[in-house]
Parts: structure tokens; C-alpha cells; sequence
């Protein structure tokens, strides 16, 4: 039987061990390492080339879905499954855009975790019921702009979304350097960062989503 390689990421040092002895219980599963947050997880994942990385939503420094973003940037082949309390439609929607492959809240029974590891690191989706209701309503509410644009805000880092609200009020990247007090070349960066996570090639595109927003 193969061994599913498993990093666990949350910032509770408790429910990591608690979710070690849950998986220690699956004789398919091996925990090989550790991670306080998503920048941590980013190195260990390196060092320690999991299958799979259970990761938490909300944590400090980096979270889960910016980390997320950054190991599918990296081109990491591991298998990404969330596992959070929080459930809200546009984390929900931000994780998977971000190249989540699962989506588990936390009070999902320990079975049903290690059910939900083998399936990912099979290559399927697992996600929790209420977390499937979601997406699914997602998928035929017919007007669902607002939902997606606030989906794709919410993978942004706090600087980027400052950034992606000045470009929608029709900003130069030399105007934004001045209001946010920053060199143009980190203006760049940032503003190249919020075109990849949007998908856009263009400034109008990025000032769209932030008025579907309604943060324009």
C-alpha cells in the first residue's frame, strides 16, 4: 500500500497535534512535517516534498489561500486540502480558484479526513456537504459577479488589494507609489501580482472586478 506523504499546516500548535494522532491512526498516511503559517509551509513543503498539504484558512504572516497561490506559482505537485472553520462563500470560492483541491471545515469527523486525504492525493475533489451546497449555488446563481470579484479580493494580500482599489479608481502606477508611499518597481510587482490572480490583461479588466465588488 502506498504512503499518502502529509504536511500539516494550521497556526494552533493543539489541533496540529491533534490532527497528528488522527492521521497517525491510517497506516497509509504519514505526517512528515509541520507548519505555523503559509510562509512556513512554503519551506517545508520544499524540504519535505509532501503528497498532500492539510492547511488552515486563517493564519498570521501568510494565509491559506495566498499559500495556496504561491505552491501552485511554484509549480508544487501536492495535493492542497483545506481544512477551516470558516466557510463563507468567498473563501470558499478564493481557496479553490487558488488550485485547492478539497475543502473540509473542522468539524468533519476524523474518518472522514483521512477519507478526504485519499481522495485528493488520488487526484478528486473532496469537500465538505455544506461546502459543495456552495459551490454548486455558486455555479447557477445567476448573477454571481459580485460573489466571484469579492472571491478574487479575497486572494489578494491586504498591499495588493490596496493597489488593485487604486487602479480602479483610474490610477498611475506613479500615483499609486505616491499614495501608498512605495518605489514604482514594488508598485509593479504588485500590480503584476493582481493581473495573474485575476486572469486580467488589462487595467480596466482589474478596475471591473473591484466594482463588482462594490468597493469601487
Amino acid at each position: 500500500m502506498a504512503v499518502i506523504r502529509v504536511l500539516v499546516v494550521d497556526d494552533d500548535a493543539q489541533v496540529r497535534a491533534g490532527l497528528r494522532t488522527v492521521l497517525g491512526g491510517a497506516n497509509d498516511v504519514l505526517v512528515v512535517g509541520e507548519a505555523g503559517d503559509g510562509q512556513e509551509a512554503l519551506n517545508v513543503t520544499n524540504s519535505t516534498v509532501p503528497d498532500v498539504v492539510l492547511m488552515d484558512i486563517r493564519m498570521p504572516r501568510m494565509d491559506g489561500v495566498r499559500a495556496t497561490t504561491r505552491l501552485r506559482e511554484r509549480g508544487t505537485p501536492a495535493r492542497i486540502l483545506i481544512l477551516t472553520t470558516f466557510d463563507t462563500d468567498e473563501l470558499v470560492l478564493a481557496a479553490l480558484r487558488a488550485g485547492a483541491n478539497g475543502y473540509l471545515l473542522k468539524d468533519t469527523p476524523p474518518a472522514d479526513v483521512i477519507t478526504a486525504i485519499r481522495r485528493v492525493a488520488a487526484g478528486e475533489p473532496a469537500l465538505s456537504p455544506s461546502v459543495t451546497t456552495q459551490v454548486i449555488a455558486a455555479a447557477v446563481r445567476p448573477n454571481d459577479r459580485r460573489l466571484t470579484a469579492r472571491a478574487l479580493l479575497a486572494s489578494l494580500t491586504a498591499r495588493e488589494r490596496d493597489v488593485a482599489v487604486l487602479i480602479s479608481d483610474g490610477r498611475t502606477n506613479q500615483e499609486i507609489a505616491k499614495a501608498l508611499h512605495m518605489g514604482i518597481a514594488t508598485v509593479k510587482t504588485h500590480v503584476g501580482n493582481v493581473f495573474v490572480k485575476f486572469g486580467a490583461t488589462n487595467r480596466v479588466q482589474v478596475a471591473r472586478c473591484v466594482h463588482d465588488a462594490e468597493l469601487g
